[in-house]
């Protein structure tokens, strides 16, 4: 299914030679839909295996397998017998072990990591009594997890040799907790700073959850009692890849907010509208006015436009040559499931969603960038 998928998103002629956005995406995707089915088949679903009590551990990795989870996720409180369920589990599944150590004495998982060909190891910072070492005859990927209370500045003496951050947003080793909210501007801002990294996830991912996430960019979330306890595994993890969700999570909670967007006034040069898109590297800026109400919109595609009306005097070109004054909009108090039932009644496929109050002035910005990369 993922090679399929991602066949469609192979681009036919270099980015700058569309005309529009609009023709990027409809040379590729049928609809809006098209592209959250894309980015559904990108984020892995790492299961759980412990948060269930009641099933022997051969049956429900048998059952995992037979839904094609993508990871066992194997969580290990200071206790070596991990291993062993670790080789029962190589016994009867090919499947990729996410293995989440939570111990101040990581070395002596070391030797059994290596043994086992444990795929992913994540170790949770705050247990840790010494900075970590990881011998060289290990070759996992390599993760730092930590809890919502600590600052994402702790990964950067790991940026060299780790792969990936794993956010804690519930309380670790608790299944069926609910999901802190305060970790989506942490996801935002680990990007931000550690471009190339992957985030992973645990902790209250529920299908409303795992779709903010995934159009966030985050590579994996860990599900637990949401999945492994569903009555019907298969169904739970369609819906966790899916956008046909109820949600009542407000869009102001994951937003860019208005600090984190590139805005220009009305009376910007041509050369500031170009510098502004630039710098965030979000395929546009907002134009404000001095109340910080939204005027519109300029895109990279209405910037090209305004290239080819006015290729003769580029010096001359002005805001008012360039901007959209009518992009599509939404209130920052709708939920997700009302921002997905707008998508889904306009024509255009959108890539970014400005987010604004009742008086128009710009809150935010919701972007779809992450549906058009793949990890």
């Amino acid at each position: 299914m993922f090679s399929l998928l991602w066949q469609k998103c192979t681009y036919t002629k270099p980015l700058l030679l569309y005309n529009s956005v609009e023709e990027l995406y409809y040379s590729h995707f049928e609809s809006q839909a098209g592209l959250f089915c894309i980015f559904a088949a990108l984020l892995k679903i790492s299961a759980s295996i412990y948060s269930n009590k009641k099933k022997p551990l051969e049956e429900l990795v048998k059952e995992l397998d037979a839904v094609h989870v993508d990871y066992m996720h194997v969580d290990c409180n200071d206790d070596l017998k991990v291993f062993d369920d670790i080789r029962r589990i190589r016994k009867i599944s090919k499947t990729l072990i996410d293995l989440h150590i939570i111990s101040s004495e990581p070395e002596k998982f070391y030797d059994g990591i290596h043994y086992t060909g444990t795929e992913l190891v994540t170790f949770q910072y705050e247990n840790l009594q010494n900075p970590l070492a990881i011998p060289s005859n290990i070759k996992s990927k390599l993760g730092l997890a930590i809890v919502s209370s600590t600052p994402i500045d702790v990964f950067e003496s790991y940026k060299e040799k780790f792969d990936f951050i794993l956010f804690m947003t519930t309380t670790p080793g608790q299944s069926g907790g609910i999901f802190n909210k305060e970790n989506f501007k942490k996801i935002r801002d680990f990007k931000i700073r550690f471009p190339g990294k992957k985030i992973h996830v645990d902790g209250g991912v529920t299908d409303e959850v795992a779709f903010v996430l995934r159009n966030m960019g985050v590579s994996s979330v860990v599900s637990g009692s949401y999945l492994v306890n569903a009555e019907g595994v298969g169904r739970a993890l369609h819906q966790l890849r899916s956008d046909n969700i109820t949600s009542h999570t407000c869009i102001s909670d994951f937003m860019l907010t208005k600090e984190e967007l590139p805005t220009v006034s009305s009376s910007a040069s041509f050369l500031e509208v170009l510098q502004s898109i630039e710098k965030y590297n979000l395929g546009f800026t907002s134009v404000t006015d001095s109340n910080g109400k939204l005027l519109g919109i300029i895109s990279n595609a209405d910037v090209r436009r305004g290239l080819i009306k006015n290729i003769g005097s580029l010096e001359k070109i002005q805001v008012k040559d360039l901007i959209n004054q009518t992009p599509f909009k939404i209130k920052a108090s709708a939920t997700v499931s009302e921002m997905l039932a707008f998508i889904k009644s306009i024509k255009p496929i959108i890539l970014f969603l400005p987010v604004v109050g009742d008086d128009g002035a710009l809150q935010g910005i919701v972007t779809f960038n992450n549906l058009i990369k793949g990890e």
